[in-house]
Formats: structure tokens, sequence, C-alpha cells
């Protein structure tokens, strides 16, 4: 924020450019010297009538339309480009990265030991408690 209001002096310097820019320069010859030659200077200032403000500044048009493209160059820069590049590249917060790695050592690990890569027997079935036939009753059973 500090820089759009440090831009509040930028008009001044583009007027100076602007107004180097703005006046016409005419060469008016009618022989084929180069010193018989007149030079006219008219200033042209265009001022648009049916100007509407952006909201920034009411009363005049260039601090208007300095103050609109600065904000919006500001905030899409900063916060769209920039933020979408820190959302990007920011560290992994969910620890997927984390998890998988952790599954590459444990299946390096295992195979290191000799064992298979997934255990089917992950629970020990001894500990493992079966409702008997009784508590089943009728219910059919789908493996």
């Amino acid at each position: 924020m500090a820089g759009i209001i440090k831009l509040r002096n930028l008009p001044i310097i583009q007027r100076c450019v602007w107004n180097h820019f703005a006046k016409t320069s005419r060469t008016i010859s009618t022989s084929k010297k180069n010193s018989d030659t007149a030079t006219t200077v008219s200033e042209s200032k265009t001022e648009d009538k049916n100007w509407v403000s952006y909201g920034f500044d009411y009363n005049s048009q260039e601090d208007d339309t300095n103050a609109h493209h600065a904000s919006y160059f500001f905030s899409i820069t900063l916060c769209v480009v920039f933020g979408g590049f820190a959302w990007a590249y920011a560290p992994d917060v969910h620890m997927r990265d984390w998890a998988q790695r952790e599954a590459y050592l444990e299946l390096h690990r295992r195979e290191k030991a000799g064992l298979k890569p997934i255990d089917p027997n992950y629970v020990n079935p001894k500990t493992v408690t079966l409702p008997s036939e009784n508590d089943l009753c009728d219910v059919e059973i789908i493996i």
C-alpha cells in the first residue's frame, strides 16, 4: 500500500514526459533549402468529457487512471502471481512426500530381511476371535 501512495508523485513525472511528446512540430518549407524552414509548435490537449471515475480520484482523470492501473498491477502481480508461486512451491504440509518415502524405506527393509513386501497375515490370526456358528444364525456369508 505504501508503494501505491508513493505513486501519487508519478503523474508529475508522466505529465512532463507526455507534454514533451504531445507537442507537435511541423516543418513548413517552400524551397529545397534547409535554412528556410519554419517550425510551429501546437499543444493538443484532449480531455474526455464523458470520463467516469474508477473510484480512486473523482477530481483528476490522470490521478484516477494511474491509481487504478497501479492497484490492479500490484494486486494481480503480488497476489496472484507471487501467491500462486508460493502456494505451488510451499513445503508439504500434509506429509504426502514423507509417507511415500517411509513406504519405500519399509519396502527396502522388508526386502533386505527376506520378507514379502506385503504380509497376507497383517494381523496375527491367533489373536482374531471369530463368532461361533450359533451367533451367525442364518446370516449369509459372501466371500
